[in-house]
């Protein structure tokens, strides 16, 4: 993780011309702010659109290049340019999960949440959390209940003689590319192979992608 690595995101409400001054002061604003604390290496993103809704294409392009490139910082003017109402307790909540800091120009620091706000994260990430739980053990049922009835997994095991103990998957390498040129995030490309009958991960996209990318540069 690169930690002088941080995001800036500014937005305002309409389309209208008059707007794009404060976008451009909002920027300005955030990245003096942003090296004042040591951060040089910053991405801007920018929104002209309602702060009620989350399909906000400034908006979603961050969250992807916050994850992918383990981002912990992000800049924003106040807590409402993140959005209001739902749609900002849904983008803290996936800030939080990335381990990610906002800071504020309001708050001269990390943003400040009030008690009801982290009281509406925590129950959030124990629904999360228990889903996630719930999910695991219908799996764990699934397979006692086919071992129960004869299946017998270390029969069906793949490449024993694999050293890494997993199968290397046969993917569309060419599609992967073609679809990453066409400006998808790796998680997009994924859900898109997914759809097409090719089920695939995020981070073997990624690593396919990186290995395609490294045998062109030797």
């Amino acid at each position: 993780m690169n930690q002088t690595k941080a995001v800036l995101y500014c937005r305002v409400s309409t389309e209208k011309d008059t707007q794009e001054t404060s976008l451009v002061r909002q920027e300005e604003e955030l990245k003096r702010y942003a090296k004042s604390l040591g951060y040089a290496e910053l991405s801007v993103y920018k929104d002209q659109h309602s702060g009620y809704e989350v399909d906000r294409d400034g908006l979603l392009d961050m969250l992807d290049f916050m994850k992918e490139e383990n981002i912990k910082a992000i800049f924003v003017q106040d807590e409402t340019r993140l959005g209001r109402g739902n749609a900002r307790m849904a983008v803290l909540h996936l800030i939080q999960k990335y381990e990610a800091t906002v800071y504020t120009l309001n708050d001269a620091g990390p943003m400040a949440l009030n008690e009801m706000d982290t009281m509406l994260l925590e129950i959030l990430a124990i629904v999360e959390e228990y889903q996630r739980r719930m999910h695991n053990a219908k799996i764990r049922r699934g397979m006692r209940r086919a071992v129960e009835n004869g299946y017998m997994p270390q029969n069906n095991l793949k490449n024993r003689g694999n050293i890494e103990g997993r199968e290397r998957k046969d993917v569309p390498v060419e599609e992967i590319v073609q679809l990453r040129q066409k400006g998808l995030t790796f998680a997009e490309i994924a859900m898109t192979l997914k759809g097409l009958g090719i089920p695939i991960s995020k981070a073997t996209v990624h690593r396919r992608y990186i290995e395609y990318m490294e045998r062109l540069e030797e």
